[in-house]
């Protein structure tokens, strides 16, 4: 009755993280474990969905709004130092239902499942660490994961060039993800430029996933489509994926965006159109709206910075802390991430992840991600009971 390929998946993390702590959160407890942003979201969201109210009652087209594609391109321009029409409006943006469904879908547009006599199933490369959807997305569309870790350890981004052309030649797919979930590592632009003539040589698909793109410690990090304009501008290849979830602090809004190759955008929205989940027309309006503003990214940016003083001054040098560059976890080096995490559950109520949970073989057996999404004041309570525990 079942599709066996979900033989080969495990139980989500934070299903895992429930049977290890023996039952759900607790109404006293601090919730750490998921990335889930609680600043307050930006009042213009509020405003704009109710100006828009009576397009609750039309069906969004699959490619969203003129506006809200007329927004992202803006946004991209602006950010990336992009070239004025290196981003085709029409051609080669749409919207998604918050990225994750995107990461998802995209697997199952570029992968044929069907084993070739002399080289096996296809691959998919991934980080090690990694977003759990990079798995799902391989499995599910009849790929072989391959677990690529940080080219200099397990808190930086993986470097694909350094795989032999014997894998290389069965990839289809790669995701990248930087600033990195869990690890916060920035890929410099000479990595970029690096993994994309790799793609290209190849003939894979290159998945830059950059929704903590916008939360960032001291330097903006480098993007995709800024190494595609200094490489000349051609986006072969190459897809890049944004969200509001993190940037805006609006998770509930599953408002995103994919920009990348126009002939790879073509073949995702016509899969799309069969299984995706168009944007609601309020939302596309108040997506559009965040994206033309950048002073509440700002200010929720500074926010994120004073939470990483707070940790740095609890902290200190202990349980491998350092300042990530790129995003909001904290990934600390705590012996057991298994234990560590029951016993900050079992003694101070706080719930953080096993690292093991996010990746494979022992590259996070030692670790936990810890989320800083709350308010400040209950971030150092929860920091400071958590350095006390461990």
């Amino acid at each position: 009755m079942f599709n066996a390929q979900l033989d080969q998946l495990t139980d989500y993390p934070f299903q895992r993280l429930t049977d290890l702590l023996g039952g759900p959160a607790t109404a006293d407890s601090l919730v750490m474990s998921i990335g889930e942003p609680q600043h307050r979201p930006p009042a213009l969201v509020a405003q704009v969905l109710a100006e828009q109210a009576g397009a609750w009652g039309k069906y969004p087209p699959a490619n969203g709004s003129p506006d809200f594609r007329a927004a992202v391109v803006e946004w991209l321009n602006r950010r990336f130092a992009l070239p004025e029409g290196m981003v085709d409006a029409d051609r080669a943006v749409l919207p998604v239902a918050g990225t994750r469904e995107a990461l998802y879908l995209i697997a199952q547009t570029v992968i044929t499942p069907v084993p070739t006599p002399d080289q096996g199933k296809p691959l998919v490369l991934l980080p090690n660490p990694f977003y759990q959807v990079y798995v799902g997305a391989a499995v599910m569309a009849g790929a072989e994961p391959t677990f690529v870790p940080g080219h200099d350890g397990p808190t930086a981004v993986p470097d694909f060039t350094t795989l032999p052309d014997a894998v290389l030649s069965r990839v289809k797919l790669a995701y990248l993800c930087s600033p990195a979930n869990p690890q916060g590592s920035v890929a410099d632009l000479d990595l970029l430029k690096r993994n994309i003539e790799l793609a290209r040589r190849w003939n894979f698909v290159l998945c830059v996933d950059e929704c903590y793109s916008e939360i960032w410690d001291r330097v903006e990090p480098a993007g995709a489509l800024t190494a595609c304009a200094q490489m000349g501008g051609s986006l072969d290849n190459v897809m890049v994926f944004h969200s509001l979830s993190k940037r805006s602090s609006v998770p509930g809004l599953r408002s995103g965006f994919v920009a990348g190759d126009p002939s790879l955008m073509a073949a995702f929205a016509r899969l799309r159109s069969y299984g995706g989940a168009a944007t609601p027309m309020p939302i596309l309006a108040a997506a559009a709206a965040l994206w033309r503003d950048e002073d509440h990214v700002r200010e929720n940016r500074d926010l994120y910075r004073a939470k990483l003083d707070m940790a740095e001054r609890i902290f200190g040098d202990r349980f491998g802390f350092t300042r990530p560059a790129g995003g909001f976890f904290l990934w600390l080096d705590v012996g057991d991430g298994e234990k560590a995490a029951l016993a900050l559950w079992r003694q101070a109520k706080i719930r953080v992840l096993p690292g093991k949970y996010l990746s494979r073989g022992d590259v996070g057996d030692t670790y936990i991600r810890v989320a800083l999404v709350h308010d400040l004041e209950t971030t150092e309570r929860a920091l400071t009971l958590m350095a006390e525990t461990l």
